[in-house]
């Protein structure tokens, strides 16, 4: 591959900011300043630094982000914060924009990548990748709302009904309770609650797959994330276990 080509594609720099870096002396391969920036390097092999800091070849980007309320999730949005004005400047890759959503009013795991194929599985319902949530209630958590979930509730969709897949829920508390997901219908947590006859006050997704979020990451916070953790969330979970790192880590994330 050539120099100037895996610089701009593994950095936010354009080709052209690139260019004149090299031309400057401002890129080595392997401990040697280059100034060509046609040079063929290898990107697995050759060690590469710009402006003295070590880039280092990564296909695709990932990034694991603790969506905080009030932030949209979108690329763009003229008018309100995205979650991709989090970002710092240097991680804007091109290509980068959330895999899936979670509402403006909602919170807790998001993923934001440049690989799109594997963001597909992740949303799509035939790949059955779990979603779990983290819900405050209104009212105390009901038996019923077991069987009602299993049984694939009917939702409206503008003029005409339209129903869920299978869900689970279980309760942790009398008003918290974690549901499990496998599609990723508008609102679709809250419009559930409303349909069984309770209102959702806070809702944050703690897991998809097996990849749970960090207790530790503040909201707002993001780190990168490598092949293996996305692997995981394509990996089937139990809903017992979800319920159990709720209890131990995220029981009071809200004052009850």
């Amino acid at each position: 591959m050539r120099l100037d080509k895996f610089l701009s594609d593994q950095t936010t720099y354009s080709r052209r900011e690139i260019c004149d870096m090299i031309r400057h002396g401002k890129a080595t391969v392997n401990g040697v300043a280059v100034l060509k920036n046609d040079i063929r390097i290898s990107e697995e092999r050759d060690s590469i630094t710009l402006l003295g800091k070590a880039v280092v070849y990564q296909k695709y980007h990932w990034y694991l982000m603790h969506k905080p309320k009030g932030v949209i999730t979108a690329a763009n949005d003229k008018k309100q914060i995205t979650v991709l004005d989090l970002l710092s400047p240097e991680e804007r890759f091109p290509g980068v924009s959330p895999c899936g959503r979670l509402d403006k009013d909602s919170s807790g795991l998001l993923l934001l990548t440049d690989d799109g194929q594997t963001a597909h599985k992740l949303i799509s319902p035939r790949h059955h990748a779990p979603k779990y949530y983290l819900v405050k209630l209104r009212d105390p958590f009901k038996d019923e709302y077991r069987s009602l979930f299993q049984s694939g509730m009917m939702l409206r969709e503008g003029d005409r009904e339209e129903a869920c897949l299978p869900a689970s829920c279980e309760a942790i508390e009398a008003h918290l309770a974690v549901v499990e997901l496998h599609e990723g219908k508008y609102h679709q947590v809250r419009r559930m609650f409303a349909a069984a006859g309770n209102h959702v006050d806070e809702l944050l997704r703690v897991q998809i797959g097996q990849l749970s979020l960090p207790p530790e990451l503040p909201a707002g916070g993001y780190f990168n994330i490598i092949n293996k953790d996305i692997d995981s969330a394509l990996k089937s979970s139990d809903i017992s276990y979800v319920c159990e790192f709720c209890q131990c880590n995220y029981s009071s994330y809200w004052i009850i």
